[in-house]
């Protein structure tokens, strides 16, 4: 039984008439009682019987007709899915994300995504940098989105935006009480960072381009983790702005007023030979939402 011999049967099921059924068809009316001969004698069963009023379904030939119409429609949507596909709007795609701009940044952007292409799954990977390239050359995400770069020659990175800094601090330290901190102010003061390399040489770039050596703690897992370990009143934290959505109890965040506008930078990367319809769709995605960001005037400052 193939698909064709299912096209005949709904054909003549449909118009109770093998003639009129061979017109609709374009074809013939004996290859077409042939055709309905071979499927009852594969299936061992009646189809049709004759009646008055034309060929009726037997009651195997409605099982029949009502099974052939269900694999009809599953194949004309199969088809459809795989024309959405082709065009990125349907499918799945896997995502790796870490750190704090999950709280913002990249909450917006994935929103934005299935907004417009609500039949792809979007399926998050959460790990840190060294796993997330494993899954990239597993094939189990297709873009991941991260503050650090690696540096390895089959991945490409590109800049997606940049974030503003804040001061993350205790709501008991005498600089909560300010409604903007200078920058200066921070001399004197502990600093706690996430352990990336980049977090901790930007913390001391931007304090070195205020006039001070900063002190730091002992650096920390993560931003989140930073953020989280100043409510010991022991540090203070510069985080993102991704930052001032996650709110826990004793903290409180405060802009900056510096010399050169202070942010924290965010990129996204993929494998070079990497190309599909779906990270084609995302890659424009992420055009759109650059391209907006940058009309809210981002000011950067790659220090950080």
């Amino acid at each position: 039984m193939d698909l064709r011999q299912l096209n005949y049967f709904i054909a003549v099921a449909e118009e109770k008439h093998i003639g009129r059924a061979a017109e609709r068809l374009h074809v013939s009316q004996p290859p077409l009682t042939r055709h309905i001969q071979a499927l009852e004698a594969e299936l061992g069963a009646t189809l049709f019987r004759r009646t008055p009023q034309g060929m009726l379904p037997t009651q195997a030939g409605q099982i029949l007709l009502k099974e052939a119409l269900g694999v009809r429609a599953s194949l004309a949507q199969a088809a459809e899915r795989v024309r959405q596909a082709a065009l990125g709007q349907a499918g799945q795609i896997g995502v790796g994300i870490y750190g704090s701009s999950v709280f913002g940044v990249i909450a917006q952007l994935i929103a934005q995504f299935t907004s417009t292409h609500p039949d792809v799954v979007v399926v998050l990977n959460h790990a840190q940098t060294a796993d997330q390239v494993a899954a990239l050359r597993q094939g189990r995400v297709q873009i991941v989105f991260e503050r650090w770069l690696p540096d390895e020659p089959d991945i490409r990175g590109s800049f997606l935006t940049h974030e503003r800094l804040f001061l993350a601090l205790g709501e008991r330290h005498p600089l909560a009480q300010r409604e903007v901190v200078e920058l200066e102010a921070l001399q004197g003061e502990t600093l706690i960072t996430g352990a990336a390399p980049n977090l901790i040489a930007g913390a001391l770039e931007i304090c070195r381009n205020h006039g001070f050596e900063p002190k730091f703690a002992e650096p920390v897992h993560d931003v989140v983790t930073a953020t989280l370990s100043v409510i010991t009143g022991r540090a203070l934290s510069l985080v993102p702005e991704s930052m001032l959505n996650v709110h826990f109890p004793g903290i409180v965040y405060r802009p900056l007023k510096a010399r050169t506008p202070a942010s924290m930078d965010l990129h996204f990367y993929r494998l070079k030979d990497e190309s599909s319809p779906l990270l084609d769709a995302m890659l424009r995605t992420i055009d759109d939402f650059k391209r907006a960001r940058n009309a809210a005037d981002i000011a950067p400052n790659p220090a950080i």
